[in-house]
């Protein structure tokens, strides 16, 4: 049910963009030394409010106090603000200074006449908390060293030419997404925002308001809450110039185009009910691609436990959300990886179903599959039909349901056939996530990486979750480009981007097969333990609160309690 907004709501949101209209003259008039400044006492207040930040998100999504399970809310909380607006910084240094935000990162080629931006791992700490991962930036073809180094730092080379106020409307299930959304249309795009909080996540309105004071002490920020009739009202107001949302394509063609048959008509006629530019990150069904190998017991239960986190992290509510697992019907341990991922489905920790909508979406995913089986209160669809497959690779269920579907062919048959149907079956493009054992990816060479290239995704993830490129402070992360307001797909536009590139292509992240020390004795280099953002890591709430500490502010004497922790996970 939506509750009309009420007259003090509408007053505020007026009251709001008229301040943010007089606001950007004062953000014009801020440097690039004032912005650093801004950027820094942003940081230092979230390291302030980073355990009350926690207790706000666990609060409405229902999380014990003792829940490992809360590891979750600093790793995708305080931390990724924390090493953005770290990040941000040292990239508006080196603009002060009349450098390159991308100096010192090095810049290498990829598969079609790229150049690709390692952004990860970047300095000692990269190496030693995230040993074995890696993250690269590939741009577009054809875009030169010279050019990348050239344009990075977008809308801060020119600080004094601003461009109008922005309205974010903020995600309500990954709670760190408002603030970064928020700080890339201030640094990025030279926009003053107005930030309306998604209802599920108003409880985080006075973290927020603490956490962003000295951007809205400037009078670039404000943020504010109600439902759709405030939205509504926020970006069809003559005052705001540019919109930026998180959330489905459903709701995005609703905002562009209106709602019902009228909306739908638009639509097609490709004329929108909002005429301003509109940027957007919006999820869709993410495959997870099990390349054929000979994986060892141990290598099939530690990817199944992998599949799993990519489906049931925060609950399952995550536009990053691994939906359908792709897996070779004539693999050999195929029945085997398919035994371990219904045990690790079934005994995944158990939380509550606290994102809106979540029963009716597990309720139409029974509905279609009538081969469908709960496993400890998650769905698990086997049996696909690849010719007709149904919702499953259409339809973003959002909730815990996870699907499967099989493919025929070797190796390399089987690569080539899953990009395909990655690419020409599956809805959105924001992320794609490939499994292979190190044996396989030596026997295939150069085709991975040509299917990584091929592969028409935001973020391609190998032997890691492409969840990590949203942690990476210096990646992009958005849809593939080329989309449109009428066929939108996983949206429009990047956020994240810390090095501030012009026009990414998309983010493509590497990590070890296995975990520390089994990684070490099969020849991997490689000294990560489980994954501390793995649903079965019983440790993961220390780890992620003293990563969140030690991002707060790096130091030696931080690291032994964090590898102690890690390594119990």
């Amino acid at each position: 049910m939506t509750t009309a907004a009420t007259a003090e709501q509408v007053e505020s949101a007026d009251r709001a963009l008229a301040e943010l209209v007089r606001g950007e003259a004062a953000w014009a008039a801020c440097d690039l030394a004032r912005r650093r400044l801004l950027l820094e006492q942003v940081h230092a207040r979230t390291a302030d409010r980073a355990s009350a930040w926690v207790r706000a998100a666990a609060a409405y999504k229902q999380l014990p106090d003792d829940s490992p399970l809360l590891g979750e809310e600093w790793m995708s909380g305080p931390y990724p603000v924390l090493t953005a607006t770290s990040a941000l910084a040292a990239g508006v240094r080196a603009l002060e200074e009349g450098r390159s935000p991308v100096d010192g990162f090095p810049l290498t080629t990829a598969p079609g006449g790229r150049v690709a931006v390692r952004v990860m791992p970047h300095g000692i700490w990269d190496r030693l908390l995230l040993s074995g991962f890696s993250a690269q930036v590939w741009m577009p073809p054809g875009v030169t060293a010279e050019a990348v180094r050239e344009e990075a730092g977008l809308a801060l080379r020119r600080p004094g030419r601003t461009a109008g106020v922005s309205v974010v409307l903020g995600a309500g299930n990954i709670t760190s997404i408002p603030v970064l959304d928020v700080l890339y249309e201030l640094y990025a795009h030279n926009r003053v925002v107005a930030l309306k909080l998604n209802p599920v996540a108003a409880g985080l309105l006075d973290v927020f308001r603490a956490v962003l004071a000295p951007l809205i002490d400037v009078g670039a920020v404000r943020i504010l809450t109600g439902g759709a009739d405030i939205g509504t009202r926020l970006v069809h107001h003559t005052s705001v110039g540019h919109v930026h949302m998180t959330g489905s394509a459903r709701t995005h063609d609703a905002i562009v185009f209106g709602g019902g048959e009228e909306g739908a008509h638009r639509k097609r006629a490709g004329t929108p009910l909002l005429t301003k530019p509109v940027t957007s990150e919006l999820g869709g069904v993410s495959p997870v691609v099990v390349v054929p190998g000979p994986w060892s017991e141990a290598d099939l239960r530690f990817q199944a436990e992998h599949v799993v986190t990519q489906r049931l992290h925060n609950g399952g509510y995550n536009c990053v959300a691994g939906q359908v697992v792709i897996v070779g019907s004539d693999w050999p341990q195929k029945d085997r990886f398919l035994a371990h991922l219904r045990t690790a489905l079934a005994e995944a920790p158990q939380r509550s179903a606290y994102y809106p909508g979540s029963d009716d979406r597990v309720a139409e995913a029974l509905e279609s599959y009538p081969q469908a089986r709960v496993l400890g209160g998650r769905v698990l669809i086997e049996g696909i039909d690849a010719a007709e497959p149904g919702p499953a690779l259409t339809t973003e269920y959002f909730a815990p349901v996870l699907g499967v579907l099989e493919l025929p062919g070797d190796e390399r048959a089987f690569l080539a056939s899953a990009v395909r149907t990655a690419n020409e079956e599956f809805a959105g493009t924001l992320a794609v996530n490939l499994i292979a054992h190190p044996r396989t990816l030596t026997r295939l060479g150069p085709s991975m990486d040509e299917a990584i290239a091929e592969l028409r995704y935001g973020t391609v993830a190998v032997n890691a979750w492409a969840g990590l490129g949203y942690l990476t402070a210096a990646a992009s992360w958005g849809a593939f480009p080329g989309h449109t307001l009428d066929d939108v797909q996983s949206g429009i536009g990047v956020v994240h981007n810390a090095l501030l590139l012009n026009n990414p292509e998309r983010t493509v992240v590497r990590g070890p097969f296995r975990p520390a020390p089994r990684a070490l004795a099969h020849g991997e280099a490689a000294l990560s333990p489980k994954p501390p953002w793995f649903v079965t890591n019983r440790t993961a709430a220390t780890t992620g609160r003293r990563l969140a500490g030690f991002a707060a502010g790096p130091r030696w004497s931080a690291l032994p309690g964090i590898f102690s922790s890690a390594l119990r996970g």
